[in-house]
């Protein structure tokens, strides 16, 4: 999530969250935002319906989606919130405002934002 949306810069980056129906992402889909702007972020289409027939077919769900701010805070604008699409989902935010950068999840059930715990677990490596 950082590399993209460091590398989206000067634009908003943005992507998509695969994992199990019981939360856990396992997978980070980068996608370009085709909104082409540092304020807003649209997922390109393409990669939207891929990434869906994908976790069908590998029995997982997209949990969410994850988009930079590249000079505010890691907090929903106004814009994310009415955009969000989906109660269920997890919407992460990655702020490019200062350094270290900050990563947060939310979410979001009729433009109430709730803040949710992240927690990054890392799989031990096999020889």
């Amino acid at each position: 999530m950082f590399a993209t949306s460091i590398r989206a810069l000067p634009n908003e980056g943005c992507g998509l969250l695969v994992g199990s129906p019981d939360g856990v992402v396992s997978r980070v889909v980068p996608s370009a935002n085709i909104a082409d702007s540092a304020k807003i972020y649209e997922i390109e289409p393409r990669v939207l319906l891929r990434t869906f027939r994908e976790a069908d077919d590998s029995n997982e769900v997209v949990l969410g989606v994850f988009h930079s701010h590249t000079h505010s805070q890691a907090y929903p604008s106004p814009t994310d919130v009415a955009q969000a699409p989906d109660p269920s989902w997890h919407y992460v935010l990655v702020s490019l405002r200062e350094v270290p950068l900050v990563l947060r999840s939310y979410r979001i059930v009729n433009s109430v934002v709730e803040e949710e715990e992240v927690v990054v677990a890392v799989s031990p490596v096999e020889d």
